[in-house]
């Protein structure tokens, strides 16, 4: 079911029974937010981190709008009258689910960015292609294994959270409420997906090629690094993987390798970075509208 869709055919079953039709501005400014994201059943897939990075300050703006949504005297009478708990305690959950899915986002984040800096200090200290880099770079290699591990089994929930996205909506409720309810379920759906997309970002290099030849997987890396600066790959991720293939098994000269990771690596943190402020600040916004709708199950 499309929650935009359903938001239009809402409006028109309230005119035909003389029900309020002009929503309240707040539902007005989420459905500005939604169409600048490009609604809940968009695809984010292979799209750079300053798009992600936009994304995601339109979803903070979005939720701010929601936190006030809810807050809403009218809002609060409409989920609660004619026993809509039930509702609310969906939402609830969904809550639950999206700051499940925030905290397990910043942690791959931090433990990618510990990695990092933890490299860029040895290549500093180093100076060039000495043993102790070669080794701390296997390391991250190993470690960026168990990110996408983590990163994997997230997906893996996000699934199932999509599928729990869905909400029945009774018709005989009043405009309101059924804009309100429509509206919350878009939101969160919506904000699954970039999540997802997100998560898709920070595996940098694909699982597909784990059924390549070494000598393949290495020759293929080999020629990204040789076109990334012609901006064919804009995964910051992808970038210091491959850079990192490069360094640890010796295709091309050392130095430059050395100099080539590092240029990625002060990428991969600025990235990080942005990822995380966008994230941290989400996450705070998040706990505010579930605190409010806890609210609204206790009044």
């Amino acid at each position: 079911m499309e929650f935009s869709s359903l938001n239009t055919k809402t409006h028109n079953h309230a005119r035909s029974n003389s029900l309020p039709s002009k929503p309240h501005p707040i539902i007005l400014q989420c459905n500005g937010h939604l169409s600048k994201l490009g609604g809940a059943n968009s695809n984010y897939d292979a799209i750079s981190s300053l798009t992600l990075i936009h994304k995601l300050n339109i979803l903070q703006n979005l939720h701010i709008c929601i936190e006030k949504l809810v807050q809403l005297p009218l809002t609060q009478e409409a989920l609660v009258k004619q026993s809509q708990e039930k509702w609310v305690d969906e939402f609830l959950e969904g809550s639950l689910r999206l700051l499940d899915t925030c905290t397990a986002t910043k942690d791959a984040l931090l433990h990618t960015k510990e990695c990092a800096r933890e490299l860029q200090s040895i290549i500093r200290r180093k100076r060039g292609g000495e043993l102790e880099v070669t080794i701390e770079v296997k390391k991250f290699l190993t470690s960026r294994k168990v990110v996408r591990k983590a990163i994997f089994k997230a997906l893996e929930i996000l699934k199932g959270n999509t599928n729990k996205c869905i909400l029945s909506i009774n018709n005989n409720k009043d405009y309101q409420t059924l804009a309100t309810v429509s509206l919350l379920k878009e939101v969160e759906m919506i904000t699954f997906s970039i999540f997802e997309s997100l998560l898709n970002f920070m595996c940098g290099t694909q699982t597909k090629r784990s059924s390549w030849s070494l000598v393949s997987k290495l020759m293929n890396s080999k020629r990204v690094s040789n076109s990334s600066s012609q901006g064919e790959d804009e995964n910051e991720f992808a970038k210091v993987d491959n850079a990192l293939e490069l360094f640890a098994f010796n295709i091309g000269s050392k130095l430059s390798d050395v100099e080539n990771l590092q240029n990625k690596l002060v990428s991969l943190g600025s990235c990080i970075q942005d990822f995380e402020e966008g994230l941290e600040s989400l996450f705070r916004r998040l706990i505010k509208i579930r605190v409010a709708l806890l609210n609204i199950l206790n009044h």
